[in-house]
């Protein structure tokens, strides 16, 4: 793959620009990271749990039951606040799907993914039958008194109450995916955003392509099974047949092409072809890096310009986390005597390769 030009380099930077632009709030506003946002969701299954009265357990179970699509859907309070929960979750599908009740202005309802898991829990919780009996007028609750539950719980976890606000949780969970690698447009759509400045790539996704890549995503993060850290999820565009191997050219969602090389067989036993939605992963210590200003001359068919997002120093290695412009994170291990020699520090501008053996394809 030849190198991004300046033109592709500036669009790519603009998009980055743009993140802060799929919640409503300002990108410089704190929010928990995944860990914190575990935390805030035992506390409230604790608070559920020590309920003195059934009454007061059924009511703290539907602030729950509100807190987790939030933390789950990135869902606006208003939006989960007019979901019915016996019909608008379809635990076959394992699905939230928000305006199914409201089609004013044209608008079609909005399907987000759940985890399988999250989904039967939702179920089981949903089948009490005393639950069920409380929640006969749904979800019909003062927004003030669940805002005012969040910053409790918030609190009870020590975190500054404001972080435990729908709105700071609607923000969390857009990074939490974000930096899961989640593709920008697919994050953009979950959350109900319009996405006018698309790439051409992204168009030629339909609408169940963005539903397998969201299912995807959200089961990998509830896995978390797979040890490569590096992952692209995109449709292949072409496929050249050798002898022995294929090249395989493939664009993301976001409009970055990666090359990959696989045996014949592979090709066959998968089952790929033009057009066909597939996952591609790299391991940390097949990327390198390239501290220069110019475009460095490489071998490497997959290259990328970004910024060092995070660096963890070991006695012998160095793991290297680079952010690159549509805000993916690719992470590479090299030694630390390398990374010193490099003189590689955190916000520093660098290159990230890898060639196309590198690359490892996965069909869901």
């Amino acid at each position: 793959m030849p190198g991004q030009g300046p033109g592709t380099q500036n669009a790519a930077i603009t998009e980055r620009s743009s993140h802060a632009r799929i919640i409503s709030m300002s990108n410089e506003t704190p929010c928990l990271d995944a860990v914190e946002l575990s935390r805030l969701e035992q506390s409230f299954q604790e608070w559920v749990e020590n309920s003195p009265r059934l009454d007061v357990r059924l009511s703290r179970k539907r602030i729950f039951l509100i807190f987790l699509l939030i933390r789950y859907t990135g869902a606006k309070l208003n939006e989960v606040l007019s979901v019915d929960p016996f019909r608008d979750i379809d635990h076959n599908r394992h699905l939230v799907v928000f305006g199914g009740r409201d089609r004013a202005g044209g608008r079609l309802p909005r399907q987000v993914q759940i985890p399988e898991s999250l989904s039967l829990a939702l179920k089981d919780l949903l089948d009490d039958p005393a639950f069920k009996e409380s929640l006969k007028s749904l979800f019909k609750v003062d927004p003030g008194h669940v805002r005012r539950k969040f910053y409790e719980r918030a609190a009870a976890c020590g975190f500054h109450k404001a972080l435990g606000a729908p709105d700071a949780i609607r923000k969390s969970r857009a990074v939490e995916l974000m930096q899961g690698n989640m593709p920008l447009p697919v994050v953009q759509r979950m959350l109900g955003h319009s996405t006018p400045n698309l790439t051409a790539s992204y168009v030629a996704f339909s609408d169940d392509d963005v539903q397998q890549v969201a299912k995807f995503f959200v089961e990998k993060e509830s896995q978390r099974k797979s040890s490569a850290r590096n992952m692209f999820f995109g449709k292949i565009r072409a496929i050249q047949k050798g002898d022995i191997q294929s090249k395989i050219d493939l664009i993301t969602m976001t409009g970055h092409p990666i090359t990959t090389l696989i045996t014949n067989d592979s090709l066959k036993r998968l089952g790929l072809r033009a057009g066909s939605l597939i996952s591609a992963e790299v391991k940390a210590p097949w990327v390198m890096l390239y501290k220069n200003d110019e475009e460095p001359h490489s071998t490497a068919e997959n290259l990328f310009r970004g910024t060092v997002e995070r660096i963890t120093r070991g006695k012998i290695a160095a793991e290297v986390v680079v952010r690159i412009a549509d805000g993916t994170e690719l992470c590479s291990v090299v030694t630390e005597e390398s990374r010193r020699r490099l003189d590689i520090q955190k916000n520093d501008a660098l290159w990230v390769a890898f060639n196309a053996f590198a690359v490892v394809l996965h069909v869901d």
